[in-house]
């Protein structure tokens, strides 16, 4: 009895690691623009845009399409992170970054916007499973933000 109920555990705990790494992730549901979305009130997520958010972003003295460039570096040099949609030519990317033990997929899209200084970017990143992200979010946006700063001579 003892080891129905281990096995059939295992395949449920087996069954849910399949499915977080296995469900589709359909661009036109994901890929949305970072300024345009309404200001989320949940947990598990970290907006970053000019104007509003949880926080202002950065102003590169670039162009928006280097800041985009820059960051797209910064975003793919990043372990299980790979592009979902769009391009530095298209103005706005969308990423999925998992997390390393059960594959956790979060989504990143990113647009670079002109303002009179040069670049700044909206960022909205946000998890798909759980109620909380514990942070997860903002703490990769920030490291990458600090590793861009880097690679533009910012800092």
């Amino acid at each position: 009895m003892v080891v129905t109920l281990i096995a059939g555990l295992a395949v449920v705990v087996l069954g849910l690691g399949a499915y977080v790494r296995l469900a589709p992730s359909d661009p036109a549901y994901w890929s949305v623009d970072p300024e345009q979305i309404a200001n989320p009130v949940d947990e598990r997520h970290f907006l970053l845009r000019p104007v509003d958010g949880d926080a202002a972003g950065p102003v590169y003295g670039v162009s928006p399409e280097a800041v985009l460039a820059a960051f797209d570096a910064v975003a793919q040099a990043a372990p299980r992170t790979s592009v979902l949609a769009g391009s530095v030519a298209s103005g706005q990317i969308t990423y999925i970054s998992r997390s390393s033990l059960w594959g956790f997929p979060d989504y990143i899209s990113v647009r670079a916007v002109p303002v009179a200084e040069g670049a700044a970017l909206a960022i909205y990143s946000r998890s798909r499973f759980g109620k909380s992200d514990l942070g997860v979010n903002k703490a990769r946006i920030e490291d990458w933000l600090a590793q861009l700063d880097d690679s533009l001579g910012r800092r």
